[in-house]
């Protein structure tokens, strides 16, 4: 078996003009896809909120040990994205955007690894282009503006198998290419430098902190998968350095002792139910077939998920059956594969759990893109212009079925119509490459300007698919206008995950509405009611305060006797003691005061 020359560097002669275009066009991809409109909407899902309140609590507190979720220790996941979170709320204050920061932060250092290792391996084309395609992945966009860890966790690990790399010998030094005559000389006697251990076990620490001992599993998996195809396994075993150990321990150890030295029950609840659990049962109810993965990955990488399939199927192709990839090129495919195989085992299946593998199939598209494109171009351009030519065409018929209907559904209609019509024309312009490999002013470099264009009108296209704001922030503006305490206020009815982001954002766990220990207060209902999940000696108001803005209705429920007392005048004006007076729909709203 052979190597592929598919490890040859590109050359670069570009003019300081064509430069100043990559560079500007490569710093706006960034910019929109990680940190602009980070805080565009609200808080969502169950995770963002929990998340965030750990990190405010963890800022507001002092503990910067142990995560607590409303006053009590929370140990579904380390530590890693809470100290990122509560550093950016002292920094910038609380807000959405500060708590998304540490995931796009992550998602540029990542990106900023995964085209240095393309530069140094492939050569400044394959850097170029990955700084265009992977950003613009879905992705990467959603996740960099998640409050969660998977963004953290994916771009540490990232990170540390970059450094894994360099200490496998697979990076050349400078000016140097794998094809050198001296190359084999410097893989084989050049001792690796302590600086790539030292942070290989820095950052597979961090990832460990970001969320837990799969950092090692994945890390390593991929290592000796690698090492199992090219047996080179004495470059393997140089990851377990001293270096590198002593590095990790120094990094991820001190905050698991200290924490469990301080909670018992941290091992335990961490360790046990929210790893080995969760990979090997179905008790977390997160289950889903083997193949899951491969449709999240097309999903992920859209809008170039066409590319993604040819780049695949032809990249196998080019290397079969006489010749193998570089041994570069097959750690990357090493990385993707265990980490695919090593999550469709699993029990448990979420959709940011495949993260770790997204920055190295970026690398991979990106180096067929450049080298086979220009080989192949006529297959690409036909499989790309085959798929957008019906995006193009789906938007003005979605436009035209539902012009002038009223309706979230018409209102969503015409978003997606502009989705998809811009999302062709970024396929068109990809597939616009020719034979010619380097062209300084690639018309194909400008498919990601109908990306920036989604990112940049965002805020104009979002409510059309998002009539109802689906956080809480919208309501909790809503209750503090009609001066309903949070306190006493009760949801029934309401999605998990909006609950949880109402209580982020009064700063006060919502309760659910238990009917079997009703207290007084309001009950948040996203519709007006007929009936009342209310015992007999209690009653609801039927006239509900009307919350305009997000769409709730928030019902005063009492103790009959105290309403009896109301009406016998046994409060001033006819209300009750406790300085409540009558609102707008004559329903009496008690007054912020202190407990």
């Amino acid at each position: 078996m052979t190597q592929t020359d598919n490890s040859s560097r590109d050359g670069d002669s570009l003019s300081m003009a064509a430069r100043l275009f990559w560079l500007v066009l490569i710093i706006a991809t960034l910019y929109l896809c990680y940190f602009h409109n980070l805080g565009a909407i609200g808080l969502v899902g169950p995770d963002e909120p929990r998340y965030a309140w750990i990190a405010r609590e963890m800022h507001e507190s002092g503990d910067w040990v142990t995560p607590r979720l409303y006053g009590q220790p929370w140990f579904e996941k380390p530590v890693l994205y809470y100290w990122g979170a509560a550093l950016s709320f002292k920094l910038f204050g609380v807000s959405e955007a500060a708590a998304r920061f540490p995931s796009a932060f992550a998602a540029l250092l990542a990106t900023l690894a995964m085209a240095w290792l393309a530069w140094r391996v492939y050569g400044p084309w394959t850097a170029r282009w990955l700084f265009l395609l992977l950003p613009t992945t879905v992705g990467m966009i959603g996740f960099s503006h998640a409050a969660a860890t998977d963004m953290p966790f994916a771009a540490t690990l990232t990170i540390a198998m970059v450094f894994a790399a360099r200490i496998l010998g697979l990076v050349p030094p400078t000016g140097l290419s794998l094809h050198a005559p001296n190359f084999s000389l410097y893989t084989n006697t050049r001792p690796r430098g302590l600086v790539s251990l030292l942070f290989f076990g820095l950052f597979l620490g961090l990832a460990t902190l970001a969320k837990g001992p799969a950092a090692v599993a994945l890390s390593g998996g991929g290592v000796l998968l690698w090492a199992a195809f090219t047996r080179r396994w004495r470059d393997a075993f140089r990851c377990l350095h001293p270096v590198a150990i002593a590095s990790f321990c120094l990094t991820a150890l001190p905050w698991y002792i200290i924490c469990s030295r301080r909670n018992p029950d941290f091992f335990r609840i961490f360790v046990i139910e929210h790893n080995f659990k969760r990979y090997l049962t179905p008790e977390f109810q997160h289950i889903q077939p083997f193949w899951y993965y491969v449709p999240i990955l097309l999903i992920a990488f859209a809008p170039w998920t066409l590319a993604l399939v040819w780049s695949a199927l032809f990249g196998a192709l080019h290397t079969w059956p006489q010749r193998r990839p570089s041994d570069a090129t097959l750690l990357a495919l090493c990385w993707v594969v265990f980490c695919l195989l090593f999550f469709s085992f699993s029990k448990s299946k979420l959709p940011g759990y495949i993260l770790p593998a997204v920055p190295a199939i970026g690398l991979l598209l990106s180096r067929v893109y450049v080298r086979l494109v220009p080989q192949e171009g006529w297959t690409f351009r036909l499989l790309l212009l085959t798929g957008a030519i019906p995006m193009v065409l789906l938007a003005p018929v979605l436009w035209s079925l539902y012009f002038g209907r009223p309706g979230p559904t018409a209102s969503a209609a015409t978003g997606s119509g502009w989705v998809w019509l811009l999302f062709g024309i970024a396929n068109f312009l990809l597939a616009a490459r020719k034979t010619a490999a380097r062209q300084p002013f690639a018309l194909a470099s400008l498919s990601v300007v109908p990306i920036l264009a989604i990112l940049l009108f965002f805020n104009h296209l979002a409510p059309l698919f998002l009539p109802w704001d689906p956080s809480g922030k919208t309501l909790a503006q809503d209750l503090r206008t009609a001066q309903i305490p949070p306190e006493q206020t009760y949801a029934a009815a309401m999605p998990r995950g909006q609950q949880f982001s109402l209580s982020f954002y009064l700063h006060q766990e919502i309760q659910t509405w238990d009917q079997n220990q009703p207290k007084e207060g309001y009950l948040l209902l996203p519709f007006k009611a007929r009936r009342f999940p209310v015992k007999s000696q209690w009653t609801c108001s039927t006239d509900p305060v009307v919350l305009p803005a997000s769409g709730w209705f928030a019902y005063k429920i009492q103790r009959e006797d105290s309403v009896s007392r109301r009406h016998d005048g046994s409060g001033p004006d006819g209300s009750s003691p406790g300085g409540s007076g009558p609102n707008r729909n004559g329903l009496a709203v008690r007054s912020r005061q202190p407990r």
